[in-house]
């Protein structure tokens, strides 16, 4: 939350905060161990760190108060020191005692202010909304501390709130396929909800020392078993011995963006990587079934500042990450910003998210969900319960971010709280914990979301593109389109391995799936998302059929009103694609057919089909294709794919009307 860190700005580095004349003690010894305490922080410093020797001067002022233990001063830059050493509790007990010897020392109330800070901190939250009180209500109160007055406040009465009204959960450990003695943390997820990668961190030796390094981890999920299994190691073209951490996958799976910082020296960021200071991003694809050696994030997104924490979507195509900038005081500052895929390859310059997002205080492990449009993030200067908290922001349709809202008591506490996946259907999120009851350290741990807090549901369309005829697998060109909008919302290539290609399909919309290959005939499906009973994830083949096949090519994307030949706005999506097809395809000659089921009476199918293949050749017509290329011809009910007979052996209505469905079509055949 924003006031913790202005809460040390506001202190005086100087530790002379407290030096008044006269003292409230006439102890000159304890005047002279309390001056000398004032001191020791800068005087004492860490050999090794530079860091400031608070310990030292908490030694200084225990002395002074033996001197007198009415020496109220030193209390307060005891305080001071405990809270530089984050011992928040002890720090609240000197402010306390400081109050109680003498009332009125805090004229404009910045004794009550830090106390409340420090009652927030450890969640006491009853008496830090009374403590801020007193300060808001002092009329010589400290203005410039208002406005973080008034969000202790807030945060206080939020707290309170959230604890009385507790959202649902229940964290489960996800299992010793994933968790070890070693701390994991980090965890990002595939699309279909079947592949976890996660950072783990493991001891090693170096010229004799014991140290620590990160590396990544794979851990495959069993549907059938419902559980994950033993995680493998990144190859060790990825996992090198520096330290990589912070992974993010794609919704295919196969391509990794991830976070690596230069060693002491400044130089090296691991073997063969080369970066442009601090921490930067970088990645691997999986091509042809391996892993790519990592290079720079290639484009602007890297900086000399920190680059870290990266999320991409779910299509590969959006990138989320945080970036931390120090200011010439030495303050670093970490904001959501985001970066998109350009037509070369490279990622375009980020653009910070806007102020209903960031804040003046750190945000920090942002992931945008597979539906695109919803975030969650940790911050510590949005309203919450203490530390980083959990929150989540949603984007309407002119790209505009909702006010964040807090996931609530117990998924956030008055501690730390970041690192949260959620997977892509929204109702199951992970996040690492050092909770009791683990393997030893942070283990990953899953939840169930509550519905309240979840995204939108996101289903996955896995294909497999190949030869119809070979069966050889393609790196088919695969184009996802919004059938409502027109909207082009993935392209993309499938694995040249597998043929495989994986695409996020968010509910209440429907899709257009067009596949093209050169020397292939196109094909294409399509998914509707808008009704109920078809939201579903679908795992599918995409035959194409070679140019010189005569087998039918059905155009599943085209769309007529009901029992009219007029084509439906949608259906030019599938029937452009057809248009560049031909063109590319100069001397192909094809027959466009029309075809019904046989329900209804035959010669007016006969005519609705006939009507419709026309109305098709149009179309091409107009949009440029030679009318000696085409012809066309409506087959009514002559030519099923499935039999009036085997329709006749249904008893599920859905699936006896998904077979008449079968059975009316548009297709093209090669004409001879």
């Amino acid at each position: 939350m924003r006031f913790f860190l202005l809460f040390f700005l506001l202190l005086f580095s100087s530790y002379n905060i407290y030096a008044q004349f006269p003292y409230s003690t006439s102890s000159k010894k304890a005047i002279k161990l309390f001056e000398q305490a004032q001191k020791a922080p800068t005087a004492q410093r860490n050999p090794q760190t530079g860091a400031p020797n608070y310990t030292e001067g908490i030694r200084l002022i225990d002395a002074a108060l033996q001197k007198d233990i009415n020496f109220w001063e030193a209390y307060l830059l005891k305080a001071e020191f405990l809270e530089y050493q984050r011992k928040y509790a002890e720090a609240a007990n000197c402010y306390q005692k400081a109050l109680e010897i003498d009332p009125t020392h805090s004229i404009s109330g910045n004794t009550h202010f830090f106390l409340a800070v420090c009652q927030l901190t450890i969640g006491d939250y009853q008496k830090a909304l009374q403590t801020i009180n007193i300060f808001l209500n002092n009329p010589n109160a400290n203005e410039k501390w208002q406005n973080q007055a008034y969000q202790i406040k807030a945060c206080a009465e939020f707290s309170i709130a959230s604890i009385q009204q507790p959202k649902s959960f229940a964290p489960h450990n996800a299992g010793q396929g994933i968790n070890t003695t070693f701390p994991e943390y980090y965890p990002t997820l595939t699309v279909d909800g079947l592949q976890l990668l996660f950072t783990r961190r493991l001891p090693f030796t170096e010229d004799g020392k014991l140290d620590e390094q990160e590396d990544f981890f794979s851990s495959n999920y069993d549907p059938k078993s419902g559980i994950w299994g033993t995680a493998k190691p990144m190859p060790s073209n990825i996992n090198t011995i520096w330290n990589e951490g912070a992974p993010t996958i794609s919704g295919d799976g196969k391509t990794i963006i991830f976070v690596a910082c230069t060693d002491p020296s400044g130089v090296n960021y691991g073997a063969n990587r080369t970066g442009k200071g601090s921490c930067d991003l970088f990645i691997t694809e999986k091509i042809n079934g391996r892993w790519t050696t990592p290079i720079n994030l290639p484009g602007y997104v890297n900086t000399s500042n920190w680059e870290t924490q990266p999320s991409l979507s779910a299509d590969g195509k959006t990138l989320y990450f945080i970036r931390a900038v120090r200011s010439r005081e030495g303050r670093s500052n970490s904001d959501i910003y985001v970066a998109r895929l350009l037509a070369n390859g490279e990622w375009s310059e980020a653009e910070r998210l806007s102020n209903v997002i960031n804040t003046s205080s750190n945000e920090e492990s942002v992931q945008i969900h597979p539906d695109g449009k919803t975030l969650y993030f940790a911050s510590r200067g949005h309203i919450g319960l203490g530390g980083s908290d959990l929150f989540v922001s949603k984007q309407d349709a002119k790209g505009n971010w909702s006010k964040p809202v807090n996931l609530g008591f117990p998924i956030n506490t008055r501690f730390d709280e970041n690192s949260l996946l959620v997977s892509a259907q929204g109702d199951i999120a992970f996040f690492a914990s050092d909770r009791e009851g683990g393997f030893g350290g942070l283990d990953i741990y899953w939840f169930e979301l509550p519905k309240e807090l979840q995204a939108v549901q996101t289903f996955y369309f896995e294909g497999t593109a190949f030869d119809a005829v070979s069966k050889n697998k393609l790196p088919a060109y695969i184009q996802l389109t919004d059938l409502s909008t027109g909207q082009r919302v993935y392209d993309g290539l499938a694995d040249a391995y597998d043929g495989k290609i994986t695409l996020p399909l968010p509910v209440d919309h429907r899709y257009a799936v067009l596949v093209n290959y050169k020397g292939y005939h196109p094909f294409s499906l399509n998914f509707d998302l808008t009704q109920k009973e078809n939201a579903q994830s679908y795992i599918l083949e995409m035959p194409l059929n070679p140019l010189q096949s005569a087998a039918e090519n059905i155009l599943n994307n085209v769309f007529f009103d009901l029992s009219k030949a007029t084509l439906r706005p949608e259906s030019k999506v599938e029937l452009l694609n057809l248009v560049n097809y031909l063109k590319n395809n100069p001397t192909l000659q094809i027959e466009i057919q029309g075809h019904t089921d046989s329900q209804g009476d035959p010669a007016k199918n006969m005519v609705l089909s006939e009507a419709r293949s026309k109305a098709v050749a149009d179309f091409l017509i107009q949009e440029g294709i030679d009318p000696k290329r085409l012809t066309f011809k409506g087959y009514g009910s002559k030519k099923p794919i499935v039999s009036d007979a085997e329709i006749a052996k249904l008893s599920d209505p859905k699936a006896i009307e998904a077979a008449h469905q079968k059975n009316r079509r548009t297709s093209y055949k090669i004409n001879p």
